[in-house]
This record gives C-alpha cells, sequence and structure tokens, in this order.
C-alpha cells in the first residue's frame, strides 16, 4: 500500500508540473494580446488626435453629450453620436452669439478660435496713467479679475496643469489711462474703454484703453467675459482674438437695496456689489435707515444706532462702510447712502428731550398706523426744531467723508403725513412745512459739504415734486429720483419740467413688487411680480417729448435704478430675489438696444447667470436646466 502511494504521488506530481507550465504559457501569451491591444488603440488614438477638438483630449471622464454649432445655434448631441466633442459653454462662445452682458455699444468682432490660458499667465503692464491712485487701483482690479478666474480654475477639480495638452498661452495686458487722476465714479466720469485681444507669436496681448480708472475696469470685466471654464478640458480658454469698443447710454446705473426693514450682514452687500460689478452696474443705493431700524453707526450722531438698531449684531460701523466703499471703489461703483427724512424716521430719533434737545421726532409709533403712515411703525421729524438740522448736518458730513461721494447726494423725501405735522402746528400748511424742511435740509447738506451744494441732489418723487411745489424746487441743484408708475402723470411732469431724474418705475423696477401683502389688510403692497423681461423691455424715455415745451428743453434722464424693498426678505434670499432681474436692469442702462427679449438676450443672459454663479452669487434660474442644453428650444 505505501509503494501504492508513493507511486501515485509521483504521477500526481508530473501532471501537475505539466499543468504549471501550460499555465504559465497562456499568462505569457495573454499579457503579449493585451501589450499588443494597448498599442494598437494608442496608435488609434494618435491617429484621430487630429480630428477631435483641442479640449476634447483634457479630460480622462467622457462626457455624455456634445453640442455642435449649426445655424447660429448649439445643438445637442449624445457624445457617441459625433466625432466632434465639445462642451456647451465652449460652444455658445464660439458660435454666433458674443455672450457679452451687458451688450457693448460699439463696434464688436470675435474670433471663433480658442485657446487655453491659466490665472497666473496673465500679467499687467501699466502703459499710461494719470495718477498714482489710478495706477494702484488698476494694480488691485486687475488682481480681482484674476482671482475670479481663479475660482473658475478651482471649479475645475484638482490641478488642471495635468489636463493640459497644449501649453497654456501668456497673456499680457497692457492698460492705458488718459483722462481723469480720479478713481472714484463720479457724475461726469468716462467710463469708456477700448480692448483690441491679439495673437502675438505664442503668447497673446491685450490692449486696453480709457480715459479714466471705472472705464478701465469694465475693459477687465469685458476681458473676464472672453475666458471661461471648458468643463471637458478642466481648463480655461480665451478667445484667440478680439475687439470691443464700449461706452455706456445711461450714466446713472443703480441698485437700491433697503437694509433698514431687515438687516442683511456686510458679507451678502459685499457679494451684491460683486454682482453689480459683473453687470457694470456704477451705484449701490444704500437705503440703510427708515422708521423701523436705524444700523448705522456714526461718530457723529451714535445715539440714532443706540436707539434704532434692532441689536449689537445689527449695526454698520464706520468700518464697515469704509470697507464697503472700498470693495465697491475697486469695482467701478459709488455708494450713495440715504438716510430718508423727514418722513421714515423711528425711535432712533426719540432721544431728544432726555439729551435736552426737544421733541427731534413727532408721530413715533403712532396707532392706529394707518392714520399717521404706510406701513409701520410711523414717526417722522420735527420741522421746526433747530437741532434736527444740526443733527442731520452733522450725519451728512460724515456720510460724505466715509463713502468720498461729494458730487451727489440723497435727501430722501417722501411720504410726509399732514396729518402728524398737523397736530403739532395747526398754524401752518403741512405742504409748507415740508417744503421748508427740504431747503433746511439742503442748507444742512451745503454746509456739511464745505459750503457748497453737490452737483445733484436727489429727491424722492412725492407731492412735493407735483405742482405748484416743484415749480419751486431749484432744477440746477435738485433731481427727482421717480418711484411712481410711468403711467402716472405726475412722473411724466417731473421730466416735463426739466428736472433731472433717476427713473424706478414701480410698474417695472420695483424687484420686491408681486409677494403679496405683509399685513393683514392693506392694499399698500405692489404687483404682480415684475419679471426679467418686464425689467428688460422698460424704456420709458423712448415717449415722445411734448410739443408744447421748449426746442432746446429735454428730458434729462441719468439713467435707472432697480430697488429692493425687504419687508419680505431677508439674509439668505437676496442672491435669487436680486439676480438676475438686475442685470437685466443693467443691460437696459448700458447698451439700451431698441429690441425687446429676443432668443439672443436669453441665451446672453443665461450665459450670465452662469458667471453669477461662478462668483458665489445664488442667482435664480431663468428657466429649467434643459432649455440651457437645447438653446433656443424654449423660446
Amino acid at each position: 500500500m505505501q509503494v501504492w502511494r508513493e507511486a501515485l504521488g509521483r504521477g500526481v506530481s508530473a501532471q501537475w508540473g505539466r499543468v504549471g507550465r501550460l499555465r504559465r504559457a497562456l499568462v505569457v501569451l495573454a499579457a503579449a494580446a493585451c501589450t499588443a491591444a494597448a498599442l494598437l488603440y494608442w496608435r488609434q488614438q494618435l491617429d484621430q488626435r487630429d480630428h477631435r477638438p483641442l479640449h476634447s483630449l483634457y479630460s480622462s471622464v467622457e462626457p455624455q453629450w456634445s453640442w455642435i454649432c449649426h445655424n447660429d445655434r448649439c445643438e445637442r448631441y449624445l457624445a457617441s453620436e459625433t466625432a466632434t466633442l465639445q462642451s456647451l459653454p465652449t460652444c455658445n462662445m464660439l458660435c454666433a452669439s458674443t455672450q457679452l452682458w451687458p451688450q457693448p455699444t460699439g463696434p464688436v468682432s470675435l474670433a471663433t478660435a480658442a485657446v487655453p490660458v491659466r490665472a497666473d499667465r496673465f500679467s499687467l503692464h501699466v502703459t499710461a496713467t494719470p495718477s498714482r491712485d489710478v495706477s494702484h487701483a488698476l494694480t488691485e482690479a486687475f488682481s480681482l479679475m484674476q482671482a475670479d478666474m481663479r475660482t473658475l480654475e478651482r471649479s475645475a477639480g484638482g490641478d488642471v496643469r495635468r489636463a493640459d495638452i497644449e501649453p497654456p498661452r501668456d497673456v499680457l495686458v497692457r492698460v492705458a489711462v488718459n483722462g481723469s487722476g480720479d478713481v472714484r465714479m463720479r457724475l461726469d466720469t468716462d467710463e469708456s474703454y477700448k480692448i483690441n485681444l491679439r495673437p502675438t507669436g505664442n503668447s497673446l496681448t491685450v490692449d486696453i484703453t480709457a480715459h479714466s480708472f471705472c472705464g478701465a475696469r469694465h475693459g477687465f470685466e469685458t476681458l473676464s467675459q472672453l475666458v471661461w471654464l471648458d468643463p471637458y478640458a478642466g481648463s480655461l480658454l480665451i478667445l484667440e482674438a478680439a475687439t470691443v469698443v464700449d461706452a455706456p447710454r445711461f450714466s446713472f446705473r443703480g441698485l437700491l437695496l433697503d437694509t433698514a426693514r431687515n438687516f442683511f450682514p456686510v458679507g451678502e452687500i459685499l457679494r451684491t456689489i460683486d454682482a453689480m460689478a459683473a453687470c457694470k452696474l456704477n451705484t449701490f443705493h444704500w437705503h440703510v435707515s427708515d422708521s423701523q431700524s436705524f444700523p448705522l453707526r456714526l461718530n457723529s450722531a451714535p445715539q440714532l444706532a443706540q436707539h434704532g438698531a434692532y441689536g449689537p449684531g445689527a449695526v454698520y460701523t464706520p468700518d464697515d462702510v469704509r470697507g464697503i466703499v472700498h470693495h465697491a471703489r475697486l469695482r467701478g461703483i459709488r455708494v450713495l447712502i440715504e438716510v430718508d427724512a423727514p418722513a421714515h424716521v423711528g425711535r432712533a430719533w426719540s432721544w431728544g428731550p432726555t439729551a435736552g434737545l426737544g421733541h427731534l421726532a413727532h408721530c413715533v409709533e403712532a396707532e392706529p398706523w394707518s392714520a399717521y403712515c404706510g406701513e409701520p411703525p410711523c414717526g417722522q421729524l420735527n420741522p421746526r426744531n433747530p437741532h434736527v438740522y444740526t443733527l442731520l448736518e452733522r450725519v451728512y458730513a460724515e456720510i460724505i467723508e466715509l463713502t468720498g461721494v461729494d458730487d451727489l447726494f440723497h435727501l430722501g423725501g417722501d411720504e410726509v403725513s399732514e396729518r402728524c405735522w398737523s397736530q403739532h402746528f395747526n398754524d401752518t400748511d403741512p405742504m409748507e412745512l415740508w417744503f421748508e424742511f427740504t431747503q433746511r435740509a439742503m442748507h444742512a447738506l451745503e454746509r456739511a459739504n464745505g459750503g457748497r451744494a453737490p452737483e445733484l441732489t436727489l429727491l424722492w418723487s412725492s407731492r412735493l415734486t407735483r405742482s405748484p411745489y416743484l415749480e419751486r424746487l431749484d432744477s440746477k441743484k435738485f433731481g427727482i429720483q421717480v418711484w411712481g408708475s410711468s403711467r402716472w402723470p405726475e412722473s411724466r411732469a417731473v421730466l416735463d419740467a426739466g428736472f433731472r431724474s433717476v427713473l424706478s418705475h414701480v410698474d417695472a423696477w420695483y424687484l420686491d413688487c408681486g409677494f403679496g401683502s405683509w399685513r393683514d389688510s392693506s392694499d399698500g403692497h405692489c404687483g404682480p411680480y415684475r419679471s426679467w423681461q418686464q425689467v428688460y423691455e422698460h424704456r420709458p424715455w423712448t415717449e415722445e417729448v411734448p410739443a408744447v415745451l421748449p426746442e432746446q428743453q429735454a428730458w434729462r434722464v441719468e439713467g435707472g435704478a432697480a430697488c429692493q424693498w425687504t419687508e419680505q426678505l431677508g439674509p439668505g434670499g437676496l442672491d435669487a430675489r436680486v439676480w438676475p432681474r438686475a442685470a437685466a436692469l443693467a443691460e437696459r442702462l448700458w447698451a439700451d438696444r431698441g429690441e425687446g427679449a429676443a432668443a439672443d438676450v436669453y441665451v446672453r443672459l443665461d450665459s450670465q447667470r452662469q458667471r453669477l454663479l461662478a462668483r458665489g452669487v445664488r442667482a435664480a434660474p431663468l428657466w429649467p436646466r434643459w432649455c440651457s442644453h437645447n438653446p433656443l428650444a424654449c423660446l
């Protein structure tokens, strides 16, 4: 038995030896076959490489869709069904539309080819500058543009340099400013600019010329829109060549934000200013106070915030304001702070008696509120108390010092309750008191501004801007921000009277409308919702000027502003409420093209919304994403 087992063992061992040699041979053959297949695939890829777009080779993840430009429209295909692999952003940029927002007003020429770039390969050379301030501001604004590009690069994920096939191009940006040495946005600032982008050897050269820092900054903004992230490449691309000549139609292009009804953190204000800059809006109208709260802490009158703020965490300090102003200035935006008066004041002004100043305000939180104001709480300043004007002078002086805006000011001046003043001053017509207050507030502003009136001092349209009081206002000093409906006769009367005007018509540019009333029973709210198309298509200045006006007198429309009042809006909801509707206003005021919301506008605004999202602005969608994936199919 033992011999048999040994013999069996020798047989099995020999058999397994033969099996092992066979397995090793099969492994070698399999490895050779895999190597041959890999070499064949590699050679096939090399052969096909010249027949596929450069940027389709950047990513190791094959996408699902490809967009091809046919008949000036990007059409979507399954990636497996076409030999051309192209992302939607690249197709949009290289197809018929300019994709610039707002649309330039001068000649535009854009290449239909793109090359890779990197944010850190952009360099700045200032070839001409009228002042050191302008030079420093240009350097900072250029860095901001690079930071936006880096944000795009980071959104691609990972280190995009590992994905490059063609090396990124160097981009030299040469800037010449020949004009104002003041970096501030002023009423007379020339915001025009020119861009010339062209290849020079293996690099690109961009020449930006302007007459002001603000114009050059707009040039940076337009240049940044010629750069985009290709998601299939995982890399930034830029048009290979471009020429843009541009200047705004209107000099005042604003957005009002009310921070009194509900408080908004500084970060939300800064993000709003970022979005404004992306759309070339130039005036942040900060309605900082109202009857509900006074959140602005001023060194000249600390009692206002002490008695009027919602709490210690709902206050803007002077340093906050300086930071916001600096942030805005580098983006070509002025900060216009409005402390509304004589109405729309509240408990912030109630400390007068204890300070020995008498009553600074009357009807504060009066009941029933509906008899004294449009919404609770009520209150308006005491026009006969001289301490009121002393305080206003100090407040105005500090606002001018903080913002650096001394050629433009906003006095407020809306919705005075005649009943309130009649109860306290029954010997005088309340309208006469209102007119007197306005004149005295203007004198306080002149003293606060070094003894001279600003070039333009705005008032809200009101009963004071109707006849016979309108004729008594000095049109050389006062301008009117017209908030009433464009169809109201009194709205047009301001224009007919020759006043410089900023239009904020409630029937088109009030962004708070359409959300119902926040009160149990009131018809004071506005509605319906103002869509971006309504915002875009509103062009009241195209109405015919009446023949009864002298030939030399024309409507003096400085521009317009969208208004975001915040009775029903708080932190977290601001972006989607304002954007992209305020972007529609921006193009209307910048370019003022005659056409309405044409198909091209939809595609370009959708691209602009994507830019806002990339900068951290949570803008609302225009439509379902399918419509973005199938341009023009939803129109």
